[in-house]
């Protein structure tokens, strides 16, 4: 680097599954020193927020991006180095070309039909496309500010031929704001698929933010392009009819696009039950011991660090113990491999304003009561956050859901696959049993314990729920041990 010291920082890639992240806000400004582990800013995938370090020291030369703007992984989102350095190639390199554009948008540029349902009062605005003769006048770099460009190009959207309001007609940020209204939203893989094959567009995906998929494209090309015309419903009643028969049938409605988290939560739903033979065993367990120790838990001195200890990480630590006698339970499936794994990582379903969510309590065998009871509520805080990272969301061999405070008695949990078991926690009751000749009603929590019967049997499961009911019931000599 004899000739160019300045160093591009790109939106790092979150797994294989991530086309591209928000930035939901900047830590840095342009001119400030960072070092290379200075945050430059925040941004949003389908699951979590990250932080995007700078990975080099030197001062920040240019944002390319502004907050709100969907980057592609892999791309350049800011230029650092010395101050005063020429950064003019540099910014050249990661803007859209106009040239090589116009041709491949023209595809992309009128949506053929809308892939979904859209109103008259809705239409579809085109991207604009030029003329030769307009081509020609802006082959250069020099018509177009680099934000412009970078604002273009995040969006799939040619700016060649927009009228500039820029000194000298250049295009800026501005004027393809206004183009982009009413455009569709593309991830970079979208963008790219559109080009070469010129299909429909969909007006919405199931991206972050409504931007559209690789997935929307691929499902808008199997849908029927033609829409059935709607029911104008039914006439208006005279004399004696009803007063309902003049309203409409059905009436309002609300159409949510199944999109983001909810959409990823549906298809493993989907898949979860289309590739496993789900089988589920219900049990209760004694719960005078789990409430006696919560209480006494709750009621100790702070500086033990044991009040805040729940019911819920009780729990999650007598299975975590029961596990290791149980390797066929603590296991992943696939096509023809069972794999069975020596230490415990529990999955832990999360209810957030985003959708459900599974961080990993990982090494939960190893884990003192206390140690767990932190990672747990770190990981919900996470989650609810909106700051669980990639990897914490992924490599549980085992999955719990619990809705016991929401008072479910009795449910189905689905299988988190490839996991061969997944246990549900319900709300505690009371229940009429006999102990020592004398007939009660003792506290007890019921237990789902869904299996993949594919690959454990409803006998060699129904020991393991057995021997875990028997544990909770026992849950202070446990932690003695």
């Amino acid at each position: 680097k004899e000739n160019q010291l300045a160093e591009k920082i790109v939106m790092p890639r979150q797994g294989n599954t991530v086309e591209s992240c928000i930035i939901l806000e900047w830590k840095v400004a342009k001119g400030d020193l960072v070092t290379e582990k200075t945050i430059i800013c925040e941004a949003e995938t389908d699951k979590a927020t990250i932080e995007v370090e700078a990975g080099f020291a030197g001062t920040i030369l240019e944002l390319l991006y502004k907050v709100g703007d969907d980057v592609p992984v892999m791309e350049t989102i800011a230029i650092l180095g010395e101050p005063g350095e020429d950064i003019s190639s540099l910014i050249a390199a990661t803007s859209i070309d106009p040239e090589k554009e116009t041709a491949e948008v023209q595809s992309v540029a009128a949506p053929h039909a809308p892939a979904v349902a859209v109103t008259s009062e809705t239409p579809v605005p085109a991207m604009p496309v030029s003329s030769s003769s307009e081509k020609e006048q802006d082959s250069g770099h020099m018509g177009i500010s680099p934000r412009a460009r970078s604002l273009a190009a995040s969006r799939g959207f040619n700016p060649t031929g927009l009228k500039g309001t820029g000194p000298g007609g250049r295009i800026i940020e501005q004027d393809v704001q206004k183009a982009l209204v009413g455009l569709p939203h593309l991830t970079a893989a979208a963008l790219n698929e559109a080009h070469k094959t010129g299909q429909s567009i969909p007006i919405e995906g199931t991206g972050i933010g409504g931007r559209v998929t690789l997935a929307d494209l691929q499902q808008a090309a199997n849908h029927t392009a033609d829409q059935p015309a709607q029911d104008s419903g039914p006439g208006t009643g005279t004399g004696s009819a009803s007063a309902h028969a003049t309203l409409n049938f059905p009436g309002p409605s609300t159409q949510t696009p199944m999109k983001g988290i909810r959409k990823i939560i549906a298809d493993r739903m989907s898949q979860s039950l289309a590739t496993t033979a789900q089988f589920t065993l219900n049990a209760s367990a004694p719960a005078e011991k789990l409430q006696e120790l919560r209480a006494r838990f709750k009621a100790s001195k702070p500086e033990l660090g044991y009040q805040g200890i729940t019911i819920n990480d009780i729990l999650l630590y007598a299975l975590a113990r029961t596990l290791k006698r149980y390797g066929y339970m603590n296991a992943h499936a696939s096509a023809d491999t069972i794999t069975e794994y020596e230490n415990v990582h529990i999955g832990m379903a999360v209810d957030t304003p985003r959708g459900l969510l599974v961080p990993v309590i990982r090494f939960a065998d190893r884990l003192s009561l206390r140690e767990l009871s932190a990672e747990a509520k770190r990981l919900t805080d996470a989650c609810r956050n909106g700051t669980a990272k990639p990897e914490e969301l992924t490599g549980s061999t085992i999955s719990v859901s619990n809705v016991g405070a929401l008072g479910i008695e009795s449910f189905t949990p689905v299988l988190n696959t490839p996991e061969v078991a997944i246990l549900g926690i319900c709300a505690i009751g009371y229940k009429l049993m006999k102990v020592n000749g004398t007939v009660g009603f003792e506290p007890s929590i019921g237990l789902s314990l869904t299996i993949n019967h594919q690959v454990v049997d409803g006998a060699p499961a129904a020991r393991f729920l057995n021997e875990l009911c028997s544990v909770i019931g026992e849950v202070d000599l446990v932690l003695a041990g």
